[in-house]
């Protein structure tokens, strides 16, 4: 009996030994083997992860343009919403929404007879007093004569010079009644007072329009040249200011994506002060928009040049890492390069040489354990 529990025991021993025992390739992270990966140092020196596959760039000279990038809304120089400046019906509209149209066209018609039968008080009035100024100046001629013949008392001929003074000032009343007539007939006819687009009309023929309305009847928005408002960070604002002392910083305006140029244009316009909120400053830049590309109160990404670096060395910014004092490269042997001036897709060197091959991705977990320059 003891002969057999020993036997027992035994093969009990080797069966578990057997499965717990690692297979090829196992007993340690992935990558490794029980006797150290092939090719590599013995014991299982690689490091956890396996390989690392690391790319590498050729650094170039050229000459570097530097962006500024800031998120813009497309703004009308111009936009005004017309409206009647005188009470009466609407008798009709002479313009299509959505048309172009310039400055001084036709809009609108009000009834003008009311403002017509003004006119024509007012001018039969001043007729009537004019003729009455007439008829008093010659009764003062003949009172004038009779005085110096001293057969009518004084006060008689001032009593009359008084009243050619009377009929002589509503003469002149007449006069602003006829022009305010005629001016109301003009408001009757509502011209464009800029030149743009038209939008939904907001009052049909028949209505009583008047100038307290707060819709109005239309509105017309300037929408070439146009505008583009957007901010800018205080500590850019040397750099840009000096670019548009030098005639103007080129600007380009892009969509949502920011993949596609959708015009370009000029900065020439900075506010008069700093949003102490923000730490920024309002900048607008100036757009032909012959093509319509830009469209009022539309989102944009606004993109500017504002410096250019002459014969820089560049590398990819794949090669570029970024950290609390800006983006820097890992030099051979971990030492850290500081960048220079970082583009889209480059990023100029300062001490990398044209022809230098760079890592460009992928770099070591040690590397990227390392933090920028101090």
């Amino acid at each position: 009996m003891m002969l057999l529990l020993l036997a027992g025991l035994t093969a009990g021993w080797f069966y578990a030994n057997e499965r717990t025992k690692p297979a090829d390739g196992e007993g340690g992270p992935p990558g490794m083997r029980a006797g150290g990966p092939p090719g590599g140092p013995p014991g299982g020196a690689r490091r956890f992860g396996g390989d690392t596959r690391v790319g590498s760039a050729v650094a170039q000279r050229t000459d570097l343009p530097v962006h500024l990038a800031a998120l813009g809304t497309v703004t009308p120089i111009e936009s005004v919403v017309v409206r009647s400046r005188v009470e009466g019906e609407l008798q009709s509209l002479h313009f299509t929404e959505g048309q172009r149209v310039k400055k001084g066209d036709l809009l609108a018609q009000i009834d003008p007879r009311a403002f017509q039968v003004e006119l024509a008080q007012g001018e039969a009035a001043k007729a009537r007093n004019a003729a009455l100024l007439a008829n008093a100046k010659e009764d003062l001629t003949r009172y004038e004569t009779l005085l110096a013949q001293d057969s009518i008392a004084a006060q008689q001929v001032t009593n009359q010079r008084s009243l050619v003074r009377q009929y002589e000032a509503a003469v002149l009343a007449d006069d602003a009644t006829i022009a305010s007539a005629r001016l109301s007939l003009q408001y009757a006819r509502i011209t464009a007072p800029i030149s743009g687009r038209v939008g939904l009309r907001l009052a049909t023929p028949g209505n009583i329009v008047r100038s307290s309305d707060a819709d109005g009847l239309l509105t017309i928005t300037q929408d070439a040249p146009i505008s583009v408002v957007f901010a800018l960070p205080e500590p850019q604002l040397v750099a840009v200011r000096s670019a548009i002392a030098r005639g103007g910083l080129p600007v380009e305006a892009r969509d949502r994506d920011n993949r596609t140029v959708l015009a370009t244009g000029t900065l020439r316009i900075l506010d008069n002060q700093i949003d102490v909120a923000t730490g920024t400053v309002k900048a607008k830049a100036m757009f032909d928009n012959r093509d319509g590309a830009l469209f009022p109160n539309q989102f944009v990404n606004v993109k500017l040049r504002v410096d250019t670096i002459a014969d820089a060395i560049v590398v990819p910014v794949s090669a570029i890492q970024r950290g609390a004092s800006g983006p820097f490269r890992i030099r051979g042997r971990r030492r850290p390069d500081r960048c220079h001036a970082a583009g889209e897709d480059r990023c100029a060197r300062r001490r990398t040489a044209a022809g230098d091959r760079r890592p460009a991705a992928g770099r070591a977990r040690r590397d990227r354990r390392r933090g920028p320059p101090a």
